[in-house]
């Protein structure tokens, strides 16, 4: 039996959080790879969604190279920190998690499609850790802007499940929650694996498939 420090695999409460700062850390740029803003506004019709799988260099790597997205950012979510470091992010003492925020035209790739991506390109069963990745910050969570999105999210969480089970994994451990305040992270994270060809990517799938029906939640920019 392998034991973990508390602090790392324990959400701190809010009251104990960091206290943040009033101020944003960085200030976005472009996409390295698509030339597109990594931050608002974007065009019209597009959609957002908010995944977070473990480290989250190797997992935005993943949703940019999907037809259908427009950009990509790297960032912290699902925490009580405002406009937290990297570096407190790894403390524990924010709350957040390490996510891609994952913006798309939803007439070319359907919602589901990128729940597809999520579930294929982790291990969803591992509670508060990622391989040897371990911490809050790497837990398995899916952030949802809409209650359509919700709705798909936990459809095809409870397909996949079944779908792990009977390849013997243990149950999912994904959170599905209402998307909060995303805080990007700073400039050096920032599709890291464009800049850093050989850099570290902690991302290790379970090799189940997750086959979706795209037709069934094909949505309009507004996600309702």
């Amino acid at each position: 039996m392998r034991f973990f420090p508390a602090h790392k695999v324990e959400m701190v409460d809010p009251d104990r959080a960091l206290p943040g700062r009033p101020k944003a850390i960085t200030a976005p740029g472009k996409h390295l790879v698509l030339g597109t803003p990594i931050a608002p506004p974007f065009p019209e019709g597009l959609d957002q969604a908010m995944f977070a799988l473990g480290c989250f260099w190797g997992a935005e790597r993943r949703f940019w190279e999907l037809d259908g997205v427009y950009t990509t950012a790297v960032g912290y979510s699902g925490g009580y920190t405002p406009n937290p470091t990297y570096e407190e992010v790894c403390s524990g003492r924010t709350g957040h998690a390490e996510v891609v925020l994952v913006v798309y035209d939803p007439a070319e790739i359907a919602y589901r499609q990128l729940l597809s991506a999520f579930f294929e390109n982790h291990d969803p069963t591992q509670g508060m850790r990622q391989g040897n990745d371990l911490g809050t910050q790497y837990r398995s969570a899916i952030y949802v802007a809409s209650n359509d999105q919700a709705a798909a999210a936990a459809e095809v969480k409870a397909m996949y499940e079944q779908r792990l089970q009977a390849a013997g994994f243990d149950e999912i451990t994904t959170e599905i929650a209402a998307a909060g305040p995303f805080y990007y992270a700073e400039d050096y994270h920032q599709q890291y694996l464009a800049a850093n060809p050989w850099g570290y990517c902690g991302l290790g799938a379970t090799g189940v498939s997750c086959p979706v029906d795209v037709e069934a939640n094909r949505q309009g920019p507004s996600g309702d």
